[in-house]
């Protein structure tokens, strides 16, 4: 008889998914609907659906390599606010998802992919943001602050990424700032995180 699929685990996402929660807890509202961008292992959405039982999750990735791992870490703690990933890359237009979401959720994207995801996750979120709703886009990872790295790890962290597909790299805030403005979002909210990240939320 098969057993169970096996669950990925990310060490990072361990770190640093409680600090996320908190902020969340005071960005989004109490009921709702989050669209997550490049869920990976699912390990986010659990702690986050656990969390904030009145949000309806919707996991999504450009890979279906973590679907069973979502999947099982959402049935094994019987969260039924989480509902069944979805293929989604923001380069793809139009996106595969309902446009009724009250906020767009990114975690740990935008450094690891061509810069041209930015606009796209933007205008993706403006598109898929319901407008009745709290038309939340939220972004965490590592970000330079006036083209300075804000830490020496961070440094080190950027070359790495570079040296793995020079297109990677720790994004400038104020540019990141400028693609949301330009997409009909304004950022209301900076937090500074553990581990030299931040976590941005941006209206529309």
């Amino acid at each position: 008889m098969a057993g169970a699929p096996e669950t990925s685990t990310s060490a990072a996402a361990e770190r640093n998914q409680q600090p996320i929660l908190e902020e969340l807890r005071r960005l989004l509202p109490a009921q709702g609907k989050v669209l997550e961008i490049a869920s990976g292992t699912g390990q986010h959405v659990a702690h986050f659906a656990a969390g904030l039982p009145g949000i309806a999750w919707q996991p999504s990735d450009r890979e279906t390599c973590d679907f069973p791992s979502i999947i099982t870490r959402r049935d094994a703690a019987g969260l039924n606010n989480i509902v069944r990933p979805v293929l989604l890359d923001v380069l793809e237009t139009p996106w595969k998802v309902a446009s009724d979401f009250d906020a767009v959720l990114c975690i740990n994207m935008i450094h690891i992919s061509p810069w041209e995801t930015t606009p796209a996750l933007f205008s993706g979120a403006a598109r898929h943001l319901r407008a009745d709703g709290s038309r939340l886009a939220v972004l965490y990872g590592p970000f330079r602050e006036g083209g300075m790295h804000t830490a020496p790890s961070n440094e080190a962290f950027e070359q790495w990424l570079r040296s793995k597909d020079p297109r990677f790299a720790v994004r400038n805030l104020e540019d990141v700032d400028a693609v949301a403005r330009a997409n009909g979002f304004s950022r209301i909210h900076l937090a500074r995180m553990p581990a030299n990240n931040l976590l941005l939320a941006f209206r529309a």
